[in-house]
């Protein structure tokens, strides 16, 4: 009898540059374009493969159930699968916009994510563009838990003077929670090391997720803020969820004000230059309306075979 191999199982896939001005730089993301018969632990052990700050699975549905509620997407970290991620949703939203069988080009897609729908809407690129730029609309932020300096610069590695002493640290969510932690200066920022045996030590009995370090950018960037996020896969090089709270969180402390675009930029200290352009409205004290928008730029597709 003659041993005969079996067929691999092919999936196909993109890489995608998120946040980015040009390519190879912004946050990369890995979509895997029909993840239909994978199971949640394939779509793990392929995001450990991947080894990127997320990887996103797309199950395509009817047509019109995706033109009622959206296109269903999971997000999965090295480590995890997420409710709620920004690079993640508009990498894939880019890339539904250039190859959805029936809504490619709209100006609109949404994705159907656990935390509900968000929608992802298009400016029309022009012809010297690269990439298409597209604007989420992340939940309404809720504001949590005001930290303590001490214990945070404790937690990070820190002095308690490395900490911006006019600003609070708080946790903000719109679908994924972040512990905001003001820094003094650039300085600060680019020396920031988070020990992550303390970081996860204090997040663990903390009401946030992560932490993400802001702090005022050098007026010549063209940015107004800097940031960082350092966390159990090394560093994020973009955090579209943490810029949304981010935003959020300097319009309710007046440090922003209502309705007023800015960018952050992040990526800086890891040679991968990210820049997320935000703002958020605040009414009758309620921040609301917390737009993240951003580049994405096709950077390669391949196939992956399992068994």
């Amino acid at each position: 009898m003659s041993n005969t191999a079996s067929t691999p199982h092919t999936l196909d896939y993109a890489l995608v540059d998120v946040f980015a001005e040009r390519p190879l730089e912004g946050n990369q993301l890995a979509i895997f374009t029909d993840a239909r018969g994978l199971t949640t632990a394939q779509m793990q052990s392929l995001a450990k493969e991947t080894n990127l700050s997320e990887t996103t699975f797309i199950l395509p549905r009817d047509p019109e159930i995706e033109r009622e509620r959206g296109v269903q997407v999971r997000i999965f970290t090295v480590e995890e699968e997420l409710q709620f991620a920004g690079h993640p949703t508009l990498g894939t939203a880019s890339w539904l916009y250039w190859n959805h069988p029936t809504l490619r080009g709209t100006e609109t897609i949404t994705l159907d994510l656990p935390v509900g729908p968000i929608p992802v809407r298009f400016k029309p690129a022009l012809a010297d563009e690269q990439g298409i730029f597209g604007t989420m609309r992340q939940n309404d932020p809720t504001f949590g838990h005001i930290h303590d300096h001490a214990a945070i610069a404790a937690a990070l590695n820190l002095s308690i003077e490395d900490l911006d002493p006019e600003l609070p640290i708080q946790t903000v969510s719109t679908g994924m929670a972040f512990c905001i932690v003001p820094l003094l200066s650039l300085d600060v920022a680019k020396r920031l090391a988070i020990p992550q045996h303390l970081a996860g030590a204090y997040l663990r009995n903390s009401d946030a997720k992560f932490f993400h370090c802001i702090t005022r950018a050098d007026p010549a960037s063209g940015a107004q803020w800097h940031a960082r996020m350092q966390f159990y896969n090394g560093e994020d090089p973009a955090t579209g969820s943490a810029s949304g709270c981010a935003i959020a969180y300097l319009v309710q402390h007046g440090v922003v004000a209502s309705e007023e675009a800015i960018v952050l930029e992040q990526g800086i200290e890891m040679q991968r230059p990210s820049r997320i352009h935000v703002r958020a409205t605040l009414t009758n004290n309620q921040v609301e309306n917390v737009f993240v928008a951003g580049r994405t730029i096709p950077v390669a597709t391949g196939r992956f075979f399992l068994p």
